[in-house]
């Protein structure tokens, strides 16, 4: 599979919680950093870390950008949050895909809804 068509079934078997398929799309040198906490993961260390999530319910794949075998996802994930509320977050996935696997990914994950900082943008 190229890079477009592994990003969009990333995102489908993600959101399908169809563990198997998410790591048949993984190369075996797969390594996944997580940007926010600095983690790295392994392809069977990162498929446990999706299936085992506590909450997490959609990812809906919002965004999809392609140049030869780099590729980037942007989606919404929606949840549950510990106290049963309602949680949605971002993700940017940047992946690099060999041998017709995803063999690199970078997350950076935000919340949605923040509030800009005080003080930090231009008043009108």
């Amino acid at each position: 599979m190229d890079a477009a068509a592994l990003l969009a079934r990333l995102a489908q078997v993600i959101d399908a919680h169809d563990w198997g398929a998410l790591a048949a799309l993984l190369h075996p040198d797969f390594t996944c950093r997580l940007v926010h906490t600095g983690e790295v993961f392994d392809r069977d260390r990162w498929v446990r870390l999706n299936a085992d999530y506590p909450g997490f319910q959609r990812l809906l794949a919002q965004d999809l950008v392609v140049d030869g075998d780099r590729g980037v996802l942007r989606a919404e994930v929606a949840g549950t949050g510990p106290d049963g509320s309602e949680q949605v977050l971002a993700v940017a996935s940047f992946a690099t895909v060999r041998d017709g696997l995803i063999v690199e990914l970078t997350e950076v994950w935000a919340d949605v809804d923040q509030a800009p900082p005080e003080g930090t943008r231009p008043l009108a």
